[in-house]
Order: C-alpha cells, then sequence, then structure tokens
C-alpha cells in the first residue's frame, strides 16, 4: 500500500466530524505545500508496539539531536486524538513563537512549542492555522 493510499485509510477510518475536518485539513495543507513529500507513520515502533497516534506528515527536513545524529523527518503533521486534531510544526527553534504569534488568532485550540490542538476546524480559523504552517515552510 503506497502512502497516499494509507493516508486515505487512515483517514476515513475516522470517525464524523472527524473525518470529514481531518479531509478538508488536508487539501488545506496540501494547497500550502502542493509539491511536498508525504509521509504515513502508522505509530508503531521496530518491535510492532504502538507509542504514539498515526500520524501524516507532510515536507521534508533533516532534524539534528544533540548527540550529533540526524533523522529524515516531515515538517507539518497532522494526527486524530481522542478529544480531536493535533497538528504539529516541527523544526522552529524558538518553542514560544507558535503560542505568542498565532495562539490568540486561531481560536479554541490548545497550542504548545510545536503542537495545535483542537476539537474540531469550525472551532478555529483555519487561515491562522495555513499562516503558521506557511511561516514555518519560509523558516527552515
Amino acid at each position: 500500500m503506497d502512502v497516499q493510499e494509507q493516508i486515505r485509510k487512515y483517514i476515513t477510518s475516522q470517525p464524523e466530524p472527524k473525518q470529514s475536518d481531518m479531509l478538508e485539513l488536508h487539501s488545506a495543507i496540501l494547497q500550502v505545500m502542493p509539491a511536498c513529500k508525504l509521509w504515513f507513520l502508522d505509530g508503531k515502533n521496530s518491535e510492532n508496539k504502538t507509542v504514539s497516534n498515526p500520524n501524516i506528515g507532510y515536507g521534508f527536513q533533516t532534524m539534528k539531536y544533540a548527540d550529533g545524529t540526524t533523522r529524515e523527518f516531515y515538517q507539518i503533521g497532522m494526527s486524530a486524538n481522542t478529544t480531536g486534531i493535533s497538528v504539529y510544526i516541527l523544526g522552529l527553534k524558538d518553542k514560544t513563537y507558535l503560542a505568542q504569534t498565532y495562539g490568540e488568532k486561531l481560536g479554541k485550540a490548545s497550542v504548545s512549542g510545536y503542537c495545535i490542538k483542537f476539537k474540531t476546524l469550525k472551532d478555529i480559523n483555519i487561515n491562522v492555522l495555513k499562516a503558521a504552517i506557511q511561516y514555518r515552510i519560509e523558516h527552515k
């Protein structure tokens, strides 16, 4: 199964209204990043144990760890969680930037150093979310 099929299967496995929200969000992210590399992580480690929620990834970056090792990974992630949807904006150096710049403008969302969590798309301003994604793409 290719990545696009895995993504489609993951999104369509979600209950409504989360499924429709994730489809709309997937399209919105692809509008901001039309030619990006797509990723799908099933949330399982090498021993096939579940260690996280499945994630859809968009874009490409090389992450550098404190010990000097590197890892190829996505820039933007999306995942269903128990109460809604999480969008991950990875690779920003300033961990306060998202909350300070977009937090109040987003609407009903919880914003941490790299994660924007909300219950449904109607609770947030999608244009503000797209602006945060655009900022990440422009600031590698």
